[in-house]
């Protein structure tokens, strides 16, 4: 656990087992055999028609490189909200800049184990982000290898067909966001007081 921080280090937020904040690590040491409890976010990117935006994740990422997976993913920094660290990933990723984000899923949590023993463990709350004008991804290559706008229900019934076809994470979110109904733009917004502690910290700060 890291106590004191380096401005010029990007970190996670460590959670205990009640998801509460326990310290902070630098993200390019957190994932190995034994990755500990952090706090991450995957957000969802729709347009008005409800066509979802895909992404492939690069191909020379440490977890689960080259998969098909949700729009993007990451880490809130230390003082860092949630949909302020979408924001950020959005642009860094994809040169995207959204309209609307909102929580759907306040409480996912997940652990996904790679064919080398790398491990994701995470608690990552799940957002919807959405654009009134369908935007062309530009894809950062460090990031995303490829991306592709498809129609949300298209996408369901390939992962339903085929779980392995997308990320550990995405496969069990999309169970899970399924049970919201079919339309994503009529999904119901959950209140930040469901997200985990580790997240609600910077939201007290701000108040």
């Amino acid at each position: 656990m890291t106590s004191t921080l380096d401005p010029d280090v990007e970190y996670v937020v460590l959670c205990g087992s009640r998801h509460e904040r326990i310290g902070y690590a630098p993200k390019a040491e957190v994932h190995h055999l034994s990755t500990p409890l952090h706090l991450a976010f995957s957000c969802y990117l729709f347009d008005q028609e409800g066509n979802f935006l895909v992404t492939w994740r690069a191909k020379h990422k440490k977890t689960f490189p080259g998969v098909r997976t949700n729009t993007c993913c990451g880490h809130p920094g230390p003082d860092e909200i949630i949909p302020d660290a979408i924001e950020r990933r959005l642009t860094d990723e994809l040169g995207i800049t959204v309209d609307r984000i909102e929580l759907v899923l306040p409480e996912f949590r997940y652990e996904a184990t790679m064919p080398d023993g790398v491990r994701e463990n995470e608690v990552c709350p799940v957002y919807r982000a959405t654009v009134t004008r369908r935007p062309v991804p530009a894809p950062n290559p460090d990031e995303v290898h490829d991306t592709v706008w498809m129609p949300w229900s298209d996408f369901v019934a390939e992962v339903e067909a085929d779980r392995t076809s997308v990320s550990p994470w995405c496969a069990l979110q999309v169970e899970q966001l399924r049970a919201l109904g079919p339309d994503p733009l009529a999904w119901p917004v959950a209140d930040d007081s469901r997200l985990p502690d580790a997240a609600r910290e910077p939201l007290e700060g701000r108040r």
